[in-house]
């Protein structure tokens, strides 16, 4: 009984590897393990045949491999030869190449420094418009002063001196020539220009712009405002000789920006807002009403000075009229005389301050409102500051500016109309005193003509 265990489990351990067939009795299981047998036997017979054929082949494989590699070991072994030798032979080129070279190893390193230099300031350089070839011929001889193994030619370190030379000939100069210039609308045309040394390129009328990346010479959106600046380019441009005036910018188009980007009159108001516009339209009015008063005020002490050297009595003047109350009221006594003359100097007086309080209070009054303008535009600055922060200067000198421009607006107003006032008042003044003067003068003489009958 125990055997018979045993071999039970050797026939399923033995049949695991055979291909799958059923078998529903142990005999039909003991025949496939059989069959399994015998083709593994089969098989593994054939494998060792094809061995045994291929077994030679291997051999003649192995041996050329092996020739192979002794010759590749005997190859290695010769480069490793010529590499040492050659090494050898290129140091003793190198102590030899640096032995001649001597100062002159110095010589052209310095100059591929000026080489590299050199072609950076011509970038940016306004003679580059007129002579745009430079940069590369520089470049190519920097990269081959830099080359251990590359020396420059007598031509090439001639024509760096020559270009250096020409860079501060032309630095010194005033040429009109030709280029592309690229306008406000974006086209491009063959325009006459003139270039000022390193400094300035303009053309007739205008500035132009030289944009170093692109190469580009454009005409300045904005021109300078002012008169000058924009003449002086026409001076220049349309002279044949002989001095001309005209403004260098030294900072190669720093000041030219600052200009540029001036605001002029217009915008200045505009940055005033309604404040600004209300400070304008008072100072007009005030303006307006000074000279309407100046004109009447000089013509009526024109009128009284006249009357005071005229024997005629005109009542077109405000003495005329004094004295005409005088002609009429010669038979009443000094006291209702009186009365009458200081009636008639009171009436005269509205007329002649007519318009002065008004003045006044406008001189009062518009720096005042500059001064509401200027505190109304720093707090819109503070809260600019407030949001934005502190790290743009621009920011908040933009803000300061546009804040102040309403009290310049209020003394702009404020100073010329409390001078016509003082010139207004003075004249009022004048009148009324020759008036009051000459009133006095006649009650005087009639008490005395009154006193003289009475005796």
């Amino acid at each position: 009984m125990k055997t018979f265990r045993i071999f039970v489990g050797l026939l399923v351990v033995v049949s695991l590897p055979i291909a799958a067939q059923k078998a529903s009795t142990l005999d039909e299981l003991l025949q496939n393990v059989e069959q399994g047998m015998t083709q593994d036997a089969s098989d593994n017979q054939k494998r060792e045949n094809e061995f045994r054929q291929k077994r030679g082949q291997q051999e003649v494989l192995l041996s050329e491999s092996t020739a192979t590699k002794v010759k590749e070991e005997e190859r290695s072994a010769k480069l490793e030869n010529v590499f040492e030798d050659n090494e050898k032979e290129l140091n003793e080129l190198t102590e030899t190449l640096n032995e001649r070279l001597g100062a002159l190893k110095e010589l052209f390193g310095v100059m591929q420094q000026v080489a590299g230099d050199a072609r950076s300031r011509f970038d940016i350089s306004l003679t580059n418009v007129q002579f745009p070839n430079r940069g590369d011929f520089l470049e190519n001889l920097a990269k081959k002063l830099g080359s251990s193994s590359k020396l420059p030619s007598i031509e090439e370190i001639e024509k760096l001196w020559f270009e250096l030379q020409r860079e501060m000939t032309e630095t010194g100069k005033v040429v009109k020539f030709t280029t592309d210039v690229i306008d406000t609308q974006g086209s491009k045309n063959q325009t006459t220009v003139v270039r000022v040394g390193a400094f300035n390129i303009v053309t007739d009328g205008k500035y132009l712009n030289y944009e170093p990346t692109t190469g580009n010479v454009s005409e300045i959106p904005r021109q300078p405002e002012g008169r000058r600046y924009t003449s002086s380019t026409s001076e220049l441009f349309n002279s044949t000789g002989g001095k001309v005036v005209f403004g260098l910018d030294p900072t190669l188009g720093g000041v030219l920006s600052s200009l540029v980007a001036r605001p002029n009159l217009i915008e200045r108001i505009q940055q005033g807002g309604i404040v600004g516009y209300l400070v304008i339209a008072l100072g007009l009015f005030g303006v307006g009403l000074s000279f309407e008063r100046l004109i009447k005020l000089v013509n009526a002490d024109r009128k009284v000075t006249a009357q005071l050297e005229s024997d005629v009595i005109s009542e077109d003047n405000p003495l005329g009229r004094v004295l005409s109350v005088y002609e009429k009221n010669k038979t009443v006594d000094t006291e209702t005389l009186e009365l009458k003359m200081a009636e008639a100097v009171f009436k005269e007086a509205p007329d002649l301050n007519k318009g002065l309080l008004l003045i006044k209070v406008i001189s009062v009054v518009a720096p005042l409102m500059g001064l509401l303008g200027t505190v109304t535009g720093m707090i819109k600055t503070f809260q600019a500051i407030t949001l934005y922060g502190t790290g743009d200067p621009k920011l908040m000198a933009g803000g300061i500016s546009q804040a102040l421009v309403t009290t310049v607006l209020g003394l702009t107003v404020a100073i010329p109309t409390t001078l016509l006032y003082t010139v207004v008042s003075g004249r009022s003044k004048r009148i009324t005193q020759i008036i009051q003067e000459q009133g006095a003068g006649i009650i005087a003489e009639h008490s005395e003509k009154e006193a003289g009958r009475s005796l």
